[in-house]
């Protein structure tokens, strides 16, 4: 059954990702430095608070799916959380890229209260947000088209952050980075609650539950665990974030510590990212031909082969860094979209194997492997360049550290790249069960009791 949604709609549910990736970028690309070259952490100070702040915080991820799922308002179940936490986001987000005139010790407590804050709004924001495009429609490949809108509008946010922030903390810093990030954030912060505010007014919730539909807790994990999608697709989250950690988090230090110019690392996003947005746009086009899990497997080892081809290429080969960079974030870009409309599919798999629906508890729990596997990564990029003698604020780094960092980046993000192909194998989902899926829940729900509608 095809549903079709208007440019108009698709467009506005995908200035939510872009309001939520001014910040989320800013985590992948430039917190580490910040803790490191700017507040004054620790790199191992930076990579166990991400890991014991992203490991606890991820579990409340499938909490708050289960909490949007019995959500009941005239606006549906998921969009209202839009609204209620936008401003919230904006303020919390600038607080987190403050640093505070305090003493040592008091300074790595801001940094924990704030981390967490930032990582719980974030979450109460996220889930709900990222449910929507399972009940905006039932169309498998509509849900391709919205997930792709949303990851251009995604992607666009890190273009501009990776590309930009930089030149902006150094523009309104003037010489001070800890002036010059706040304002940063405060700019993109503002525009996040716009954003979110506009994407909230303009979605619509479609699909309904049955009214007669009974879960409980534990009914929901048990559907969850049964469900070889699910498990499968969140192994692919858990390695797929962990390395775009691992990898986002070092490239800032290698361009300043190995290549000896900090100011490439707006080129290379530059030029990365264009490609990258590329690759989004084209992700529909693809999947609809070859399947949704067979480009999703090319991607990530085309993503892997490349991240770890920066090993054999001198640092100072520029033209070819930035080359090898287009290949890898056009292949990686191809997969983008997939991921978040896979969680739709999921939702159905789940509904049509079990008769009850729990859109919330499935996108909350890959979510969960999402931030996981983000703490995962951002604690193994902190530790490693620990490990290799990264030291705090310095100019100059050891060649031993150089290696690490270069190790970082290459091979060791590129293994976690093949590891989410290898999970995908197990994805049981193909372009025709999905369809088959789709028809044969439309049906059920004609036969179902009338539900209360959302109201647009």
């Amino acid at each position: 059954m095809i549903q079709k949604l208007s440019v108009g709609e698709k467009t506005g549910y995908a200035l939510g990702d872009l309001a939520a990736n001014f910040v989320f970028q800013a985590m992948l690309a430039l917190q580490l430095d910040f803790y490191t070259h700017t507040f004054g952490l620790t790199a191992a100070q930076a990579g166990t608070l991400f890991l014991v702040v992203g490991l606890g915080v991820a579990f409340l991820n499938p909490v708050m799916g289960m909490i949007a799922d019995r959500t009941t308002t005239r606006w549906g179940k998921f969009r209202p959380w839009l609204l209620w936490t936008s401003v919230p986001f904006g303020i919390i987000s600038v607080l987190t890229f403050t640093t505070p005139q305090f003493s040592p010790g008091a300074k790595i407590l801001y940094a924990w209260i704030t981390y967490i804050l930032l990582r719980v709004i974030y979450t109460v924001n996220n889930v709900p947000y990222a449910s929507l495009t399972a009940v905006m429609t039932q169309d498998s490949d509509e849900r391709t088209s919205i997930s792709s809108y949303r990851q251009i509008a995604a992607n666009s946010a890190g273009f501009i952050v990776q590309s930009l922030a930089v030149l902006m903390v150094a523009f309104f810093g003037r010489g001070n980075d800890a002036r010059g990030y706040q304002f940063t954030m405060g700019l993109l912060s503002v525009l996040s609650v716009i954003f979110f505010i506009i994407s909230f007014f303009v979605t619509k919730e479609r699909i309904q539950p049955d009214p007669l539909q009974k879960t409980s807790l534990g009914q929901d994990l048990s559907d969850l665990f049964s469900n070889r999608a699910w498990v499968a697709l969140f192994l692919v989250t858990l390695f797929y974030f962990a390395a775009i950690l691992v990898r986002g988090n070092v490239m800032l230090p290698y361009f300043r510590f190995v290549a000896g110019n900090v100011s490439l690392f707006a080129w290379f996003n530059g030029f990365g990212l264009a490609a990258l947005l590329l690759g989004v746009s084209l992700s529909t086009v693809v999947s609809v031909r070859v399947g949704k899990r067979e480009l999703f497997i090319a991607s990530m080892i085309l993503a892997g082969i490349f991240s770890m081809a920066l090993y054999v290429i001198s640092p100072h080969a520029t033209y070819v860094i930035i080359a090898t960079e287009v290949l890898r974030q056009f292949s990686f870009g191809l997969s983008g979209p997939i991921l978040w409309a896979m969680m739709g599919d999921v939702a159905d798999y789940g509904e049509w194997k079990n008769a009850r629906r729990a859109t919330g508890a499935v996108t909350g729990g890959i979510v969960f492997a999402l931030w996981a596997g983000l703490a995962l990564g951002g604690a193994i990029a902190g530790w490693l360049l620990s490990a290799y003698g990264l030291v705090s604020k310095a100019d100059v780094q050891s060649v031993h550290t150089q290696t690490g960092i270069l190790l970082t980046a290459s091979i060791y993000a590129g293994l976690f790249f093949l590891a989410a192909a290898a999970c995908l194998f197990f994805y049981p989902l193909t372009r025709e069960k999905n369809q088959s899926i789709a028809n044969e829940l439309a049906e059920r729900r004609k036969k179902a009791p009338a539900g209360p509608t959302a109201q647009k």
